[in-house]
């Protein structure tokens, strides 16, 4: 198949990777694949394997008319069997331009469960604007995948049509995220973290939908009855919100229980730094980090929400989100369980990602849902 895969950019980032993932996965499976950045690649490029690489507007600006019409342009030279397309701002122009070339199959990515109006809604009005738009230009795609559950539900919700979506899950390349403490070693060192010390981490970008807050408040009350826990927080963001933290960590006592690493590129040692991943989103869909945090051994800690609780089965704990008390009180159990279970949880962790999360599993499932489409009849019902 000639498949064209379109997103924002290849910046460092969940959706990011998957996109680059399966782009080497597909082009490893014989098929020709064009990945394309509406601006700069980034970093990620590197990963696309033998997919080849096109970067529309290499910083002229990804919003503007000149996206759109260099991604008509390119259809039309290119005439792909499939497009696929990733995150809102390339989901929306894909469906614009989708009629000037009625021979190939859109499929839409939707890699988050969020929706545009509600709690779950963005905070910007141009983020809430893409979503609407996303979904009154659904009916123009052949194919929805959704990278979870939550999301095909929110994507019902949202006015989507029920009968073009289909899940498939995000994937976690177990040959890079692997058990290996010594790996971990030196970041514990360079973390302040010592002998007999217990590290907990949170790996997301500063953001407040992801729960920076309250996982203070639950070092706080989790290190009064463990005096000997210590916290790193791993991703970058806005230095408004990062110095905003700081300052809570010191008002709750545990500043100098915290490391601050801002964005950190080997996320395979950080992993292998920690003794527990935490992650106390408000929302999400299908958290990448947690399946990444599983094939590193890691128990893993979660807010109930999106998927979570399905990608973590008997691997780690859910809790409420927004709840700072439920969270210590998580934060407590699961570490105990793991201190009385031993290296056989963590075997049971890395046995978990290779059988739900594989690469290949991804790529499979994904290709067969192209090929589906392929010879389905176009865009009606």
């Amino acid at each position: 198949m000639r498949i064209l895969m379109s997103i924002p950019s290849l910046e460092r980032g969940g959706a990011e990777r998957q996109f680059a993932a399966l782009a080497a996965g597909l082009a490893a499976r014989g098929h020709e694949v064009l990945a394309v950045t509406l601006d700069r690649a980034g970093p990620l490029a590197g990963e696309l394997g033998r997919a080849r690489l096109v970067e529309l507007m290499r910083g002229a600006g990804r919003n503007g008319l000149g996206a759109l019409a260099a991604l008509a342009g390119l259809l039309r030279r290119e005439a792909p069997q499939v497009h696929y397309a990733f995150l809102p701002t390339c989901t929306v122009r894909a469906a614009m331009l989708a009629p000037l070339v009625p021979a190939t199959r859109l499929v839409l990515g939707i890699r988050a469960a969020d929706s545009a109006r509600g709690p779950n809604a963005p905070r910007r009005l141009a983020g809430r604007l893409l979503l609407e738009l996303e979904a009154r230009l659904s009916p123009l795609a052949d194919l929805v995948v959704a990278n979870s559950e939550a999301a095909r539900k929110a994507c019902v919700g949202r006015g989507f049509a029920p009968g073009r979506l289909h899940v498939v899950a995000n994937s976690v390349d177990t040959a890079r995220f692997l058990p290996d403490r010594e790996r971990g070693a030196a970041l514990r060192r360079q973390w302040g973290v010592v002998a007999g010390q217990t590290l907990v981490g949170v790996a997301a970008r500063l953001d407040p939908h992801k729960g920076h807050a309250v996982f203070l408040e639950a070092a706080a009350l989790a290190s009064a009855a463990r005096p000997d826990l210590r916290f790193v927080c791993l991703g970058g963001g806005p230095q408004t919100l990062a110095a905003g933290l700081r300052e809570r960590a010191l008002a709750l006592g545990v500043a100098d229980r915290v490391a601050w690493t801002g964005e950190h590129a080997d996320m395979p040692a950080a992993y292998n730094a920690l003794d527990m991943l935490c992650l106390p989103s408000e929302r999400e869909s299908a958290p990448n980090v947690l399946a990444e945090g599983l094939a590193c051994g890691l128990p893993c800690l979660a807010s109930r929400v999106g998927d979570c609780e399905g990608m973590l089965g008997e691997c780690g704990l859910t809790v409420a989100p927004g709840d700072a008390v439920a969270l210590a009180g998580g934060m407590l159990a699961l570490l105990a369980r793991r201190e009385a279970e031993g290296a056989g949880l963590a075997v049971r962790c890395r046995a978990r990602a290779e059988g739900l999360f594989s690469v290949e599993r991804m790529v499979e499932e994904t290709e067969a849902l192209f090929l589906k489409t392929r010879g389905a009849g176009g865009r009606q019902g």
